[in-house]
């Protein structure tokens, strides 16, 4: 397994290694008991052979500045989400997820499915999620081609149920389906 951090832009004038501590803290805290600090974060990924890289570049031709974490699973599956900060306020936003371009707030409770491109996705999600009584805080639909692979990506009030996001999967023929709680 290998983790890739990848900084781009004006923030490599300064020190950013604490992105490369914070990347393996967050993806060790659902994965081991144990509780994981900066500090012991490295050691687990040594521990289960995750090869960690950290590159960065002063180059950033779409945003100011760029964050990707890109991890290549046991399965040999690539999964990656790139993140910025925007505006006057920056604001943290998810910028690309794998090879789809999005623009998306990170909120503390967020979907997203992947699925055959076709009419009628959006009115299911909603119609799921509505009839649940959980409200939908913003929506993005991205596609590479017509009719090919699409995902949607939800940022959604409150927690979604297993069972619910299992639903709208089945409904939708989705590939692959997430909810994320960052709270």
């Amino acid at each position: 397994m290998r983790l890739d951090v990848e900084v781009r832009g004006e923030i490599t004038q300064h020190d950013v290694k604490v992105l490369e501590l914070s990347t393996l803290k967050g993806v060790f805290e659902d994965v081991v008991a144990e509780t994981v600090s900066y500090v012991n974060a490295p050691l687990f990924a040594r521990a289960r052979d995750v090869e960690v890289r950290f590159m960065t570049s002063s180059e950033s031709p779409d945003h100011r500045n760029l964050v990707t974490v890109r991890g290549t699973l046991a399965t040999g599956e690539e999964v990656s989400v790139s993140g910025t900060l925007a505006g006057n306020r920056n604001r943290p936003k998810i910028v690309a997820i794998g090879d789809y371009d999005v623009d998306l707030d990170i909120t503390d409770h967020m979907a997203f499915l992947r699925y055959e491109d076709m009419p009628g996705v959006i009115g299911t999600v909603g119609r799921v999620l509505g009839e649940a009584g959980i409200n939908i805080a913003g929506m993005q639909v991205a596609r590479a081609t017509e009719g090919g692979e699409a995902l949607v990506a939800l940022t959604i009030d409150s927690e979604v149920a297993p069972h619910l996001i299992t639903e709208i999967a089945g409904e939708i023929g989705a590939t692959s389906a997430r909810f994320v709680s960052l709270a």
